[in-house]
């Protein structure tokens, strides 16, 4: 599957997982999925890779930042889709992978394009239906994690050729969470009818969008896999209004979709700037050698 397809892939997963979620919210709380999220993903990807610990301490460091950042961005993020509509809480997560896609530019005019993200974040949070503070608040430390976990993922993923540093890291996530899942919910965790569906909340939001997005990441760059996801804010509100029946006002469909365009933008023009500076640099490149070898008149 090309880089591409597989980073949707993962954001289907991941938005319609977060959609099944509210159904657990009042059982369990949002800590108490997380916790059932990623302890059935450990299970299922160490059951596939048996990562094991025979690993440089390196690159156990980095599996460990990635499972510490997946851990907490979880944690941050059901927390704000618990208070706010799925496309705002998207859409403000979102700000951390745009963040690194714009970092990683040298464009000029990509500041017009951070305009643009900071007038739709605007918009969604200061106008139409009234939106939670704390719940914009997680939602920014779970796009901090994210964008975190973008630059982190890309180290794994150069350091371990298959999925054993994802299952390592996701365990090593399941780990921390455990305790704040067991104070949230105890013995609730347990009920088959909540394990039933946290497994295939696990199965849509963990294992197959983490397993999705590594093998992009392998593939891609961190800047251009963060704009590839750009689209996310816009998924999420459509399957927010689609499965969960949220509805967002005029002017905040409106921030929505100025983050989304704001990230295309972003990532558009650089992409196209630089193979024409590679086949230029080429070409002038062939040019010098023919003329080096070429005697003087």
């Amino acid at each position: 599957m090309p880089a591409p397809g597989l980073v949707m892939g993962g954001v289907l997963g991941l938005q319609c997982g977060a959609a099944l979620t509210t159904r657990l919210y009042p059982v369990v709380g949002p800590a108490g999925v997380v916790s059932l999220r990623l302890c059935l993903a450990a299970v299922v990807l160490t059951a596939l890779w048996r990562p094991g610990l025979r690993w440089d301490r390196t690159t156990l460091g980095v599996a460990a930042a990635a499972g510490t950042l997946l851990a907490v961005h979880h944690l941050s993020y059901y927390e704000a889709v618990d208070r706010l509509p799925l496309g705002a809480a998207t859409t403000m997560e979102f700000l951390g992978p745009f963040a690194i896609a714009l970092f990683g530019s040298r464009r000029a005019a990509d500041l017009l394009w951070a305009c643009l993200a900071a007038a739709g974040v605007v918009l969604l949070s200061h106008s139409g239906i009234p939106l939670d503070t704390a719940g914009l608040a997680c939602a920014l430390l779970a796009g901090c994690c994210w964008g975190g976990y973008i630059l982190v993922g890309k180290r794994l993923a150069e350091r371990v050729p298959d999925g054993r540093g994802l299952a390592l890291a996701v365990t090593w996530g399941a780990l921390l969470s455990l305790p704040y899942g067991i104070a949230q919910a105890g013995s609730r965790l347990l009920e088959p009818t909540t394990l039933a569906l946290a497994a295939v909340v696990a199965i849509l939001s963990s294992v197959l969008p983490y397993t999705f997005h590594l093998e992009a990441l392998r593939r891609l760059p961190p800047r251009t896999f963060g704009v590839l996801t750009s689209l996310e804010p816009a998924v999420g509100a459509l399957i927010g209004l689609v499965l969960l029946g949220q509805h967002l006002a005029v002017p905040q469909w409106a921030g929505v979709l100025a983050v989304a365009l704001a990230s295309i933008g972003a990532t558009r023009a650089p992409g196209r700037a630089g193979p024409r500076r590679r086949v230029g640099s080429s070409v002038d490149g062939h040019v010098r050698a023919r003329q080096s070898r070429e005697p003087p008149c």
